[in-house]
């Protein structure tokens, strides 16, 4: 892989922390702020939804640059949003900081997919989104553990300082080690626009809505949900989240794996298997080590959804792939702010702190479904073509005249 991927990954390291540190940090955050715990939770979805609106934003705004300027500019961003929240007077003015620093989250994913997959051959697309996302999956590891700790033993600003280092970090290894690739020539707005007409990249960011929506709904609400249900002590619940990161880091590189193989069939074992643990939360969360595995598989699960999801939103839009891209990243957190949302109201209707399990196993199911029509849609729309991978391959190997022969 090469090393411009580490970049994209130290960036990506960076954003993934400020988007999911905050969960760890609200209780220091609402009672220095003086407001409830709900409501700063629109810390959470205030940044969802920056990064929905961000993403297809910012990317428009940038194509009359190169993509590596624009991913500069966007860590620039990132780093003035963290500036923002550290030194914030008011819990207004925290949220502004939080929104302008998601208006980076979406377009540097989305143009970084695109790099990534730019620097390597096609059969390695996969593979080298997921190592972008490295960065992002590794920060819930070290990361966000981290930036709990500082948080809650130096205060939450500080976490929001040595965030915007990192973004510093993350802006210095773009421009050592990205290379300067031009945007594409004869690519204009109107074809960027026209992959929308495309309904598998309408299917494909419908997935991504529903089945990472499925992982924020528990998630979300993971911090009161061990504490008052699993039994665990308010200092556990970092501990929890590393174990989350640790499968969401498994999950990442596997799926970005048997995506190069395997795509849709990948997505049909990660996203119904992702339902059924998301069931079994509300059962197994009433004991600290089951609810301990299953928040671990949460995380390996949801994200083996990532790598073949943003590749096939790649395949499906080629030739003008940016604006897609970066708008899948955007569909991403369309579902954590939906998913947060429906979880909250099953709680406030008194259903208990498991509740938004089944907010999440009903969504991630209802992804699986999407998958299921969008594979029968593109079977029906090329009814010859192969749906096993080694078939595939050995049709690929056959002369150009007998391949069109069969298709013929």
């Amino acid at each position: 892989m090469p090393l411009a991927l580490l970049a994209l990954a130290i960036g990506a390291f960076g954003i993934g922390t400020t988007e999911f540190v905050i969960m760890g940090l609200l209780p220091e955050v609402a009672g220095d702020f003086g407001v409830s715990i709900p409501t700063a939770g629109f810390l959470v979805t205030g940044y969802a939804l920056g990064v929905m609106f961000g993403a297809p934003l910012m990317t428009v705004l940038g194509t009359k640059v190169s993509r590596k300027r624009m991913l500069m500019l966007l860590m620039g961003l990132f780093i003035v949003g963290n500036l923002i929240s550290a030194v914030a007077p008011t819990f207004s003015v925290m949220l502004i900081g939080r929104v302008v620093a998601s208006l980076a989250h979406g377009a540097f994913f989305g143009i970084g997919s695109v790099v990534a997959a730019d620097l390597v051959a096609p059969d390695k697309k996969a593979g080298a989104i997921a190592m972008m996302f490295t960065g992002l999956t590794v920060a819930n590891v070290v990361g966000v553990p981290l930036g709990t700790l500082i948080g809650q033993s130096a205060g939450w600003r500080v976490t929001f300082t040595v965030v915007a280092a990192l973004g510093v970090l993350g802006l210095a290894g773009i421009a050592k080690l990205v290379p300067d690739m031009p945007k594409q020539e004869g690519v204009r707005l109107r074809h960027e626009l026209a992959a929308f007409k495309n309904v598998q990249v309408l299917l494909a960011m419908a997935m991504t809505v529903l089945g990472f929506g499925g992982v924020f709904a528990a998630i979300t609400y993971i911090a009161p949900m061990m504490t008052h249900v699993a039994g665990y002590a308010d200092g556990s619940v970092t501990w929890l989240l590393v174990l989350f990161g640790l499968g969401m880091v498994g999950g990442n590189l596997v799926g970005g794996r048997f995506a190069d193989r395997a795509l849709m069939p990948m997505l049909y074992v990660s996203l119904g298997s992702l339902a059924v643990v998301l069931a079994l939360f509300t059962v197994t969360a009433h004991n600290k080590i089951a609810a301990a595995v299953t928040i671990t598989l949460i995380g390996a699960l949801g994200f083996a959804t990532v790598p073949p999801l943003q590749k096939r939103v790649l395949d499906q839009a080629h030739g003008a792939p940016t604006l897609a891209s970066a708008v899948n990243i955007g569909a991403f957190n369309l579902g954590n702010a939906l998913s947060a949302w429906l979880g909250g109201v099953v709680i406030a209707a008194g259903m208990g702190y498991t509740a938004p399990n089944w907010v999440g196993a009903v969504l991630a199911a209802a992804a699986l479904l999407l998958a299921v029509l969008s594979a029968a849609l593109e079977r029906r729309a090329d009814p010859v073509a192969p749906t096993d991978p080694a078939v595939a391959g050995s049709e690929q190997k056959q002369p150009v005249k007998q391949r069109a022969a069969v298709h013929n």
